[in-house]
């Protein structure tokens, strides 16, 4: 747990974490004071907001929420576990800076300072986890020109060099896969069988710390129906069928390749944990549709558990004081549930 033990466990044995406010211009200011209202959660963990207070005030205003928080500066900020959750004020966005529904060079230094103040917390061992709400990639890219997405983010932040991927979560199945954020003519290129089994190996040590002690695992083909024998491609027979064999081999439970249109009914019907898909779309689309308003991405490899809703900022909602709050609940339990699965096992080690 986090560095001050006696503390957390003095609060029911809460887990830590750090709570980095996203876009300004979105839905990210109510939801985040829409959280930090939730007693489910305030029980769960202990939370440590980082942001600006009067972009959160704003956002009170929008949710209709009154908040009873312990306000902190940088400064007089320590990892004793409060009674209430603790906001840290940057003091770093006048809301007058604010356009609403629109991607800003304010808006994203205001995300990336409070993502980069988070994530610092854990890496240093202060809080057991990091969550934040939605940000935009073109206000991020305004406020750090290298930006490609979180994963590259927090790899130059934390000089990390491991492994890290995007997850995303839903309750019935999750979905890892092999490729992200490139495009599609370069999906093909970047497949092989050690991708594929370093994917398995990463998804399975996930949904462990998520409390699925014997992970199931479908995995997709590239190609329409699966390639057909090799009529549309031969990525199924020369690189994934080979690798789920080999997976099967280092004693993983894993099956496929199964056709992309019907692995994810197969997954729930069948009672897979997971599904490995080869490319960005090909897994999201399905996950959106089952579950857009509860889905969580979870990145995957870090030390400590990373989560933030699946859904974006929603500019075209943002001050109306209607957006759902299901998602980004979802990811502070994800977070809380895999920290603290973390700490026993840490402890199991010791």
């Amino acid at each position: 747990m986090a560095a001050s033990e006696t503390g957390v466990e003095a609060q029911a044995n809460r887990p830590v974490l750090a709570f980095a406010m996203g876009d300004p211009a979105g839905i990210s200011s109510e939801l985040t004071a829409r959280i930090l209202s939730l007693p489910e959660l305030r029980n769960t963990a202990h939370l440590v907001v980082i942001g600006d207070r009067r972009i959160l005030d704003e956002g009170a205003a929008i949710a209709k929420v009154t908040l009873d928080l312990d306000y902190r500066t940088p400064a007089d900020f320590s990892t004793d576990v409060a009674e209430r959750p603790v906001f840290i004020d940057l003091g770093h966005l006048d809301p007058g800076d604010v356009t609403r529904g629109e991607a800003t060079l304010a808006g994203g230094m205001f995300a990336t300072e409070n993502f980069r103040f988070a994530l610092h917390l854990a890496d240093k061992g202060h809080v057991d986890g990091v969550c934040f709400t939605p940000f935009n990639k073109k206000a991020m890219r305004y406020a750090y020109p290298g930006y490609d997405d979180e994963i590259r983010f927090v790899s130059d932040v934390l000089s990390f060099k491991g492994r890290m991927r995007e997850f995303n979560v839903l309750e019935r199945v999750w979905n890892a896969r092999v490729t992200s954020h490139i495009p599609l003519s370069a999906v093909s290129a970047h497949i092989s069988q050690q991708a594929i089994l370093a994917e398995v190996e990463l998804t399975v040590a996930c949904l462990r710390l998520a409390g699925i002690d014997e992970p199931k695992i479908a995995v997709a083909g590239l190609n329409p129906h699966a390639g057909d024998g090799g009529s549309f491609g031969m990525e199924e027979i020369e690189i994934i069928e080979p690798a789920v064999e080999r997976a099967k081999a280092e004693g993983y439970a894993v099956e496929g390749p199964f056709p992309a249109d019907t692995v994810f009914l197969r997954a729930l019907k069948e009672g897979f944990h997971a599904v490995l898909t080869m490319y960005h779309d090909q897994g999201q689309i399905a996950m959106k549709m089952m579950g857009f308003d509860k889905g969580v991405t979870m990145m995957g490899g870090l030390p400590f558990p990373l989560c933030t809703p699946a859904h974006g900022t929603a500019y075209d909602i943002a001050g109306r004081g209607i957006a759902d709050v299901g998602a980004s609940r979802e990811a502070v339990l994800l977070a809380a549930k895999m920290a603290r699965r973390q700490a026993v096992l840490k402890e199991a080690a010791e």
